[in-house]
Formats: C-alpha cells, sequence, structure tokens
C-alpha cells in the first residue's frame, strides 16, 4: 500500500513538475462578427470601388496581452459595393461574386489562419498567415494593431495569386483603360 502511495505522489510530482516547464497555451479570444468590419478597395484606371465583407467567425490568441495567433473565416456571400447604387450596384456585386472574380457559388467562404506573429512595437505586430481564396493558399504579411478589446489589421491582397483573373494585366494584353489592377485593399477592424 505504501509502495502505490508513493507512487502516485511521485506520479503528481512528476506531472506537476512538467506541466510546469510546457508553454503557456494561448487565451482564444471570439471576434464579435457582429461589430466587427472587414472593408475592401480595389482599384482600376478609371478609378475605384470599395464596400465591405462579413465575418463568418474568428478568433485571436493571447498570451497574456500579446498577441500570437488567430484565424478567421470571411462569407464571401455578403460582398457589397458601397460607392454604387440601384442597378449598377446589383451589377458590381454580382459580377465580384461570379466565377469572374471569387466564384462565391463554389467558395462560399475565404480562411486566414496566423502561422507566425512577430511584435514590433508595444501594440503592434508583423503577422503573416496562410489566406485561402477560391481553394488557393499563399501567404500573405500584413499589420496588426492591438488595443484593448479591439484589433486592426491592414493588408494588400494580389488577386492573380488566387486565380482572379477578369480584366487583370496579369492575364491579358491590350486591356487599356479596362484594365483592373491586381492588388486590392482590405482594412479589417475586430471587435473581440
Amino acid at each position: 500500500m505504501k509502495k502505490n502511495v508513493l507512487s502516485l505522489v511521485f506520479a503528481v510530482v512528476i506531472g506537476a513538475v512538467g506541466t510546469a516547464a510546457d508553454p503557456i497555451d494561448g487565451e482564444k479570444k471570439e471576434v464579435k462578427v457582429s461589430e466587427s468590419t472587414v472593408t475592401w478597395k480595389g482599384y482600376k484606371v478609371t478609378g475605384s470601388h470599395h464596400g465591405t465583407i462579413d465575418l463568418k467567425e474568428g478568433a485571436l490568441e493571447f498570451d497574456g496581452d500579446k498577441l500570437v495567433g488567430g484565424e478567421f473565416v470571411v462569407d464571401m456571400s455578403t460582398l457589397v459595393s458601397n460607392d454604387l447604387e440601384g442597378e449598377y450596384k446589383g451589377k458590381l456585386e454580382g459580377h465580384l461574386k461570379s466565377d469572374d472574380f471569387f466564384g462565391v457559388a463554389n467558395h462560399p467562404t475565404s480562411k486566414l489562419v496566423f502561422t507566425k506573429v512577430e511584435a514590433v512595437g508595444k501594440n503592434s505586430y508583423k503577422v503573416t498567415g496562410d489566406l485561402t481564396i477560391k481553394q488557393t493558399t499563399k501567404p500573405v504579411t500584413f499589420d496588426v494593431s492591438v488595443y484593448g478589446s479591439k484589433a486592426t489589421a491592414t493588408m494588400k491582397i494580389d488577386r492573380a495569386e488566387y486565380d482572379v483573373k477578369y480584366g487583370s494585366g496579369s492575364f491579358f494584353d491590350n486591356l487599356g483603360d479596362k484594365t483592373i489592377y491586381d492588388e486590392f485593399d482590405l482594412v479589417v477592424d475586430l471587435v473581440f
């Protein structure tokens, strides 16, 4: 009996020491998707368009107050234009959701998973993540700022890397003023 008790005590002590040496698992903070915004802006030779798209779900991971990870899913069906109205608004939104651009019927979500987070200031981080659009995953690097229960990220995405070819000078010649630039901007404001 003493041998069993001694073995149990030994196992508990060794287990506690082993656990204390393990790295801290990050605290996962779910993003409040109804209070968070993702704003996009795309550019063409003759101007630009801008709008929003909704997060379906997302979370940031922290070790204490330090950002260490994150994962987000975007609902591509919520892609809207905010700079047009009426018929033109409907046409642009329909075209962006079509196979010419994001193929929303076959690719209803896009996803971003942080793979590396590097602190570059008190509340600032350089983040690298895997971005998946239309079943193509490529690394992206962007800046994130965190203040209290809010975070902001800004990034440029090259749509050509995700097989979004329509009007791209990277794929088609002689487009002239019909050229749509490959890079578009995203500004993400998160509340968690």
